[in-house]
């Protein structure tokens, strides 16, 4: 796999990383190849790199060691090509806060690394995205429709995130490859049912829909084939908590098992359980699991977004 023409791209293209800066490339042993890729075009682009192998984590939404943590802080630009997601981490808040420009990379493969979805038109995904965080900004109400099942939630004074791909300001992060919208719905709000038939974490690709139902937003019942692997979201209250939703906007996106990939799916809805604090929630949980439903119709108060996975605005 060709892992420098990626790493240019992430650094240049999407971070703008400036000579002398101060990069530090988070890894662990699953994705170590892709970590020292990053590290030496960061090099060659004159950045002061740092590389850092921990631990792959048994979770996404599991906090970095400590010293990982503060390393982070201290960043110009931080890089996290990892097995598990640290995305909705205090580690990756308190570093945001701190003016580092981070990208997270969970569950990030070689061949998605060279290809595919890393290679998109980041100018035109981050116009898409845009214009869908803002309609989740003004929208006080969301709905999902999927094979006759139906899920809402309130949005209610709750802001829209735009993970873009573009990451060149201070203080800016996101996932990459990226392309989604996401946002933080209000907690114990989400009623109704659903289906995740594309990927979820823990799963990856699903071999039968996932049948959800949720209450008080809370998920309550979990039915299908592999029901078994998702036992987590179960332990307690704050890990049942309905916490995401997110829309695909990268159009070369696919299924792949691979959630980082999955969830920017062109015109493809998630919801997540766990933890939401990194983005206008109040839930800090053991876990971040998200599930891609596809071709949905999504309804933001009341106007149709999507229509079976394709954009109406």
């Amino acid at each position: 796999m060709d892992l420098e023409k990626g790493s240019k791209i992430v650094l240049d293209k999407c971070l703008g990383l400036k000579k002398d800066e101060n990069v530090l490339i988070v890894t662990d042993e699953t994705k170590l190849n892709i970590g020292q890729a990053l590290y030496k075009e960061a090099q060659k682009m004159g950045g002061e790199a740092v590389l850092a192998l921990m631990k792959s984590g048994e979770v996404s939404g599991q906090e970095p060691p400590k010293c990982i943590s503060q390393a982070m802080k201290a960043a110009d630009v931080v890089i996290c090509a990892t097995k598990a997601s640290i995305t909705h981490t205090n580690a990756k808040i308190d570093a945001v806060k701190n003016g580092a420009r981070i990208a997270t990379m969970p569950g990030i493969t070689e061949n998605m690394f060279s290809e595919g979805p890393i290679k998109a038109n980041y100018s035109e995904v981050e116009k898409l995205t845009i214009k869908i965080t803002d309609l989740l900004t003004k929208a006080k109400t969301a709905k999902i429709i999927k094979d006759g099942h139906v899920l809402t939630m309130s949005l209610n004074n709750r802001n829209g995130v735009p993970s873009t791909g573009v990451y060149r300001k201070r203080s800016t992060s996101g996932n990459l490859p990226s392309g989604e919208a996401y946002i933080a719905p209000v907690e114990e709000t989400a009623e109704g049912e659903m289906i995740v038939d594309g990927s979820m974490v823990g799963v990856g690709k699903v071999s039968e829909p996932l049948y959800l139902k949720i209450k008080d937003g809370k998920l309550k019942e979990i039915k299908g084939k592999d029901a078994d692997k998702l036992n987590i979201l179960l332990y307690n209250e704050k890990n049942s908590s309905l916490c995401e939703l997110g829309i695909g906007t990268n159009p070369e996106a696919k299924v792949t098992g691979v959630i980082l990939e999955d969830e920017k799916i062109y015109g493809t809805v998630h919801i997540a359980f766990g933890t939401n604090t990194s983005f206008g929630g109040t839930v800090k949980a053991d876990c971040h699991i998200d599930g891609v439903i596809l071709n949905p119709d999504l309804y933001l108060d009341n106007v149709h977004v999507i229509d079976r996975g394709k954009f109406l605005v």
